[in-house]
Parts: C-alpha cells; structure tokens; sequence
C-alpha cells in the first residue's frame, strides 16, 4: 500500500538538516520520494501545514516498569532498586508484563516515539516482545542480566550460564522478527548487580553475534561508590572497559558521574551514551556532561527512561530538559534546539546501529514518520521550527505516527488498539502487581 503525506513542512533530519515544503510519499513501508511528489497513492492524508519530522528514537526506556507509575517516587536511586522496583519486577507475570508493555507503546506512539531500546526485567521476556510484534512499535528489547542480584528478590536471582543461554535463545527466537522490527540486545543491569565473569561473557557473545549491549552506568554517586569498592579502585567506565564491554556495541545509559579521563574513554572505544535528563532530575542524580561528550565526537541520544523514575515517556519533555539543563550547567545555547533534535533522532538511530534504515527523511529510509499540529496557541507564532518544537511542543500535538509505512496514530488516536481498554487494562494489572509485591 502507498500513503502520500501531502502540505507538509518537512524536518529531513538529512546531513544537511534541510527543510522541505511539500510532501512525503511512503510505498511497501519505505520513503519513496520527499518534496515535489508528482505521483498519487492508494491512501492520501493531507495534514494542513503540520511538521513532518522522523519518529523519536528513545534509546533508554524499561517498557515492564510502566505499571510502576508513581509506587517509587521520592527515593534515591539504590533505595528505589531495593524497595519498590525490584520487588515489583519480581512480581511481573506474563499478563502483568503484556499489560505494561500495551500501556507504553501507546504512550509512546501517541507522543511520536516510534523506536525503543528497552531493558526488560529477568524474567518471561517474550511476553515483552509478543506485544511488540502486535502494537507495532520498532523495539531492541534485552532481557535484564543480574547474577549478582544482592538484596533483590529471590526471583530475581540468576545464576551466569542459565542468564546468557536464555539471552541466547532470545536471540534466536526474535531478533530480525516483524520485518525486522524486532531486535535482540544484551542488558546487563549494571556492574554492582553483575559479575565480573558474567559481563565479560557478555562482552565476548556481543563480539561474536555482533550485538548491542544496553546497560546502565554511572548514574549517581552512591552508585559509582559501589562500583569502585567492587573493582578495587577502578571508575564505572573504566571497570566496563576492563571487562571488554567498552566497544561500539556498547549502549551506557546515563553516564552523569563521568570525569574527563572516562569521557576521554568513552570517546576513544566508541560507547554509545544514552541520556535521560527526567530521569536524573527526579532520582537527584545530577546532570550529564553533554556538551562536553558531544565535543568528543561521542554519540549521545535522548530517552525517558522508566515510568518509575520518569512518570512520563515524553520525548518532547526529554530535549526540552536536554536543552534548557545545560543552560544551567553552561550558559544559554550551551545545546541548541538543533542539536537536540537530532539527538532524538539521527543520534539515537546511529546508537541502535540503525542509521542506514530510520532517523532520517530520505528515499529508501523505513517510513517511521510523525506530523506535529502547528495550530495549537502554545506553538504560535511559530517562528523557528527547532525552537518550536524542542521548547514549545508537547506530546499531545502528535496527530500522526507512521512505523514501518503503516499508520498507527492517525488524527490524535491510535489505530491499532482501543487506549481506553488498554489503560483500563493497566490499571487493574497494577493493582495485582502492587498486591503481590507487598506494596501499598
């Protein structure tokens, strides 16, 4: 089927950022032309004037985490593993997990986000990627990895062999599934739930397989305490990196407590940093070095991180906290509105190695598109449309969200699903959730 999205200004996100009037023209799931198009479609959605840009790449969120949605507020980051997080990851049934996962695609499609990389909990990950394949959304999903689980939960303790063989077989179940939507990664949780013996296998199957290992690191202070009385001294970065996990595969979220040697680090072996400036402001982790990564020539992408630690999957809120932090920590402009869009999306599809299929608008590209409303008060006068859209927009001016050439938001509402059963859904699975854990 073809789809042509006319009337359009066009944000290619290409190399030379350009700006088109005109239309989109999407056949068999992929762009076919951008601009003039002189050709009609089986399908035509004019959408008077709006914004067409590539859809968001979050390249950090916990899709299972989305039923935790304010039951682990106020707490500092170890504490919130302790006492509310794990213990409710420890709970998950598989309907528990299909009910999060429904509840974050439609959040996340609705808000323009067509592409995630997602860290699950330990258990029953196909449920994750079953829901996946049916809502529609773009995904590299891992299956949370910790043989060193400490205080959490019994069910959450893995031993190394049996943790890597069903990362394995995850592997080879979905990875390249849904027309090559779906996608596998390594997720070690992060080195004080991990040992030294399980993230260096992890680092030697990522070379073999060439696949993507998504991981936290360095996100509080407490955290990377932690991490130098387990490594006999060594920073968070530099332990990853005497593992052999410190190569272009490797995706690190947060990255706050990074000082310069490990930026310098970071840079030289190619780590991926995914940044989630929500998520830091409300567990008081502080606030990455952004600029100071991006003068390094390292990749930094944009994510929400989890409903626990975030309560929003908004990556409209993301680049403005992106933006308007290291104003704070930097001065005005120190990362323009420019800047930030594109790390929402071309820097967050060259992270997932993705770069040659989406984050951009060019012919041959996946057709993952999204069209903003220009006509709400709050965008208007509409002068520039970088500032617009990363100060100004929310994510409910989202009118159209397009993954893989199919619409799946269309006029404001999804396609697919029915958002009030799916949040009804969530609701009463929350509530079964917070039961079984013991949480009131």
């Amino acid at each position: 089927m073809s789809v042509l999205l006319r009337n359009a200004t066009i944000l290619t996100m290409n190399d030379a950022r350009e700006i088109v009037e005109g239309d989109v023209l999407v056949r068999n799931g992929a762009i076919a032309a951008v601009g003039a198009v002189g050709e009609s479609a089986d399908h035509v959605i004019d959408v008077r004037g709006a914004y067409i840009l590539p859809g968001f790449v979050q390249t950090h969120v916990h899709l299972c985490q989305t039923l935790f949605r304010s039951f682990a507020d106020d707490l500092p980051l170890l504490d919130w593993l302790r006492l509310r997080v794990w213990p409710l990851e420890a709970a998950h049934t598989a309907a528990t997990l299909r009910a999060a996962t429904q509840l974050a695609a439609a959040e996340l499609l609705l808000s323009g986000t067509t592409t995630v990389l997602t860290m699950e909990t330990v258990h029953e990950t196909d449920a994750v990627l079953e829901e996946l394949a049916a809502c529609g959304l773009r995904a590299t999903v891992g299956k949370c990895m910790m043989d060193a689980a400490g205080e959490a939960p019994q069910r959450l303790h893995e031993r190394l062999q049996p943790s890597v063989d069903e990362s394995l077989a995850l592997h080879r179940r979905w990875h390249g599934a849904a027309g090559g939507r779906l996608r596998v990664a390594f997720a070690p949780r992060f080195a004080v739930s991990c040992t030294r013996e399980l993230l260096e296998a992890v680092a030697a199957l990522s070379a073999q397989h060439d696949v993507l290992v998504h991981t936290h690191a360095s996100e509080s202070r407490d955290e990377v305490e932690v991490v130098r009385r387990l490594s006999g001294g060594a920073g968070n970065v530099e332990y990853l990196e005497r593992t052999g996990l410190a190569t272009p595969r490797l995706c690190a979220a947060h990255c706050v407590w990074v000082d310069e040697a490990e930026q310098a680090l970071i840079a030289d072996r190619g780590v991926k940093v995914l940044h989630c400036p929500g998520s830091n402001l409300k567990l008081g982790s502080g606030i990455a070095p952004v600029p100071e990564l991006l003068a390094r020539g390292v990749s930094v992408s944009l994510g929400a991180d989890g409903a626990a630690c975030n309560n929003r999957l908004d990556m409209f809120e993301e680049m403005r906290l992106a933006a308007t932090l290291q104003a704070v920590r930097r001065g005005p402009g120190a990362l323009p509105a420019r800047e930030v869009l594109w790390m929402a999306t071309r820097g967050g599809a060259r992270a997932l190695g993705l770069e040659d299929q989406i984050g951009s608008i060019e012919p041959g590209k996946r057709a993952d598109l999204i069209a903003i409303a220009r006509d709400r008060p709050h965008l208007q006068p509409d002068r520039d449309p970088w500032s617009t859209l990363v100060y100004a927009a929310r994510g409910p001016d989202v009118r159209l969200t397009m993954v893989d050439g199919e619409v799946l938001v269309d006029d404001f509402a999804l396609t697919r699903v029915d958002v009030l059963a799916v949040a009804a859904t969530a609701r009463n699975a929350a509530v079964q959730l917070a039961r079984s854990a013991g949480i009131r």
